[in-house]
């Protein structure tokens, strides 16, 4: 009987040390849980191995929404400080070979970036009348000759927003809420920038400094000076003869052709913004030859 409890007290010590050796392994090796933790710790470590500042500017910004929702983007150039912004497609579908042009700058800028000088940068708005072009072409994005409607009331459609706005009528120079265009009423908003468009880019000009800008219309062929009662800026002038003396248009000190009220390059002169429309000679045409030779001249201009 003594021998039996022996080995029962013998047998319940090996018991106790192998549990307690179990636990001691437990608690000293890592658990599978470690890789995953790990691997975020790693993940962590690589973010902050970024180093601030060195991030590209971006090359396209949604700078705001046309009144029927569709983006209207920015697309940049270079990452220089002196920023010249080209403009196309303010009266949409009407005036889509502005457009076209404002496609072709762009891929005349993206395949040839030894263009621009190291201290500029050119930003490009194609269609800041998103609404007018649908209604031409069918699309708010790129497009060919081929989309265009051959309807001339659907192209006349074209020239106003989703609001039926003429946004060239909606800015804040002699704005009035009943514009001309040619011999036609035209609605220029409730009031200067009611539309979210014309509103795209004051907030756009607001928010940047801007050295010099073009605005594309069509069609009358010649470059035109922005004014506001308040002058034509030296650089305005000195800009507007420059483009027209490289592309072959004529330079006019205004456009007289029937009043304009609430014109987007008039606004900038009275913000004292160098600005200038250039008027494709044609609805049809970009006469990209004229337009690379002016845009050339700008580059050239501000070059350091």
């Amino acid at each position: 009987m003594k021998n039996t409890i022996i080995v029962l007290i013998a047998l319940l010590i090996l018991v106790l040390i192998s549990f307690g050796i179990y636990f001691w392994i437990q608690q000293s090796v890592p658990s599978v849980d470690m890789p995953s933790t790990d691997t975020s710790m790693m993940k962590e470590g690589n973010e902050s191995d970024k180093t601030p500042g060195l991030e590209e500017k971006k090359e396209e910004t949604v700078i705001g929404k046309s009144f029927g929702g569709h983006d209207i983007v920015a697309y940049h150039y270079g990452t220089g400080d002196t920023e010249i912004l080209l403009v196309g497609g303010i009266h949409g579908g009407y005036e889509w070979n502005t457009t076209l042009v404002a496609y072709e700058a762009m891929d005349y800028l993206k395949s040839n970036p030894d263009v621009i000088p190291e201290n500029v940068m050119v930003t490009v708005i194609p269609v800041l009348n998103p609404d007018g072009l649908l209604k031409v072409v069918d699309t708010v994005d790129r497009f060919t000759k081929a989309d265009v409607s051959t309807s001339q009331t659907v192209q006349v459609a074209g020239r106003f927003n989703g609001n039926d706005v003429d946004l060239n009528r909606n800015f804040d120079c002699d704005w009035q809420a009943k514009g001309t265009w040619q011999n036609k009423a035209v609605s220029g908003g409730s009031k200067a920038f009611s539309e979210p468009e014309s509103q795209a880019i004051k907030n756009y000009v607001d928010t940047h400094t801007l050295s010099a800008v073009v605005v594309w219309y069509s069609a009358a062929g010649g470059v035109f000076a922005s004014n506001c009662h308040n002058g034509i800026l030296a650089e305005t002038s000195t800009l507007t003869n420059l483009f027209a003396k490289a592309s072959g248009y004529p330079a006019y000190e205004d456009f007289d052709f029937y009043e304009v009220t609430g014109d987007m390059v008039n606004w900038l002169a009275k913000e004292k913004i160098p600005a200038m429309s250039v008027l494709l000679t044609n609805h049809t045409s970009t006469e990209w030859t004229k337009n690379q030779a002016g845009i050339d001249a700008l580059l050239k201009h501000y070059t350091k």
